[in-house]
């Protein structure tokens, strides 16, 4: 059954620094095109699965990683005849060393999210990985200071991997509309320009309801509700970091505060002052 996305939809929350879960299902769910608050890293282990990140698909092999930005538009394609097993990371935005997460807007700058290692690489990735489950569930003496130093370090080589670009590129490990993914880097650079359905087609060689329609099948959202979308946590970033909310307002691209409040309640649940 197609779902009908609402373009509010985020999921799970996040207190602390960051969060790793070990998961393992076969039970059949339907996924949605949805978003977090926080950075994401996936690490596939083994099942049959695609996964659609900001009009790209990454088909999966064991131990490729994928890099999920905050805000980043997503959803599994999972093949329920085999168990799904994977580990999730979950990383806050503000974490105390902001450098870690560079990864992420490294992956947001490329529109490429996988990385895929050889087995030396790999190796040293796997050691770091368990080594962080183990002390996250242990009670030894100095596993809560341990915990936090494998997660640093797991970070920096992740950085390390995606920015020097040792990772495997593979063109057989994705696919995309090419078409559309130009239009989401535009977009996506342009937060404060105009973005009309009108001006996109035109520059983009399209026939308006052409781009429509494919736009909604690639992200799940219609193009006005992505604009609107990304344009409110644009405004939620530079509120967080202290710029008035009129200003950010207008600095992500609305043009009337009345309805950039109303559109912001809607998504968040409140009104922009509540940060």
């Amino acid at each position: 059954m197609e779902h009908t996305l609402d373009p509010s939809e985020k999921s799970g929350y996040l207190d602390e620094d960051f969060r790793l879960f070990h998961l393992r299902d076969q039970a059949q769910k339907n996924y949605s095109f949805h978003y977090h608050d926080f950075h994401k890293i996936i690490i596939f282990l083994s099942g049959k699965v695609s996964y659609h990140i900001e009009g790209k698909t990454y088909h999966l092999s064991p131990w490729d990683i994928l890099l999920v930005s905050r805000g980043a538009i997503h959803k599994p394609e999972i093949d329920f005849s085999v168990p799904y097993e994977r580990f999730v990371l979950w990383i806050r935005e503000d974490i105390g060393n902001t450098e870690l997460n560079t990864c992420f807007q490294k992956a947001n700058d490329r529109s490429f999210s996988l990385i895929r290692l050889d087995s030396r690489l790999l190796e040293r990735l796997k050691d770091i990985l368990f080594e962080l489950e183990r002390s996250l569930s242990g009670s030894a003496f100095g596993d809560s200071l341990l915990k936090t130093a494998l997660f640093t370090q797991f970070m920096i080589y992740i950085n390390r991997i995606f920015l020097e670009k040792t990772y495997i590129t593979d063109k057989a490990s994705y696919s995309s509309d090419s078409q559309i993914e130009s239009l989401l880097r535009y977009i996506n650079l342009h937060l404060d320009g105009d973005l009309s359905i009108d001006r996109l087609a035109e520059d983009f060689f399209f026939s308006k309801y052409h781009m429509m329609r494919k736009f909604k099948e690639a992200t799940g959202y219609t193009v006005h509700n992505y604009i609107v979308s990304k344009r409110l946590l644009l405004a939620r970033s530079l509120i967080t970091q202290g710029l008035p909310v009129m200003k950010a307002s207008a600095q992500s691209g609305f043009r009337d505060y009345t309805s950039f409040v109303r559109a912001y309640k809607k998504q968040f649940g409140g009104p922009p002052t509540q940060i």
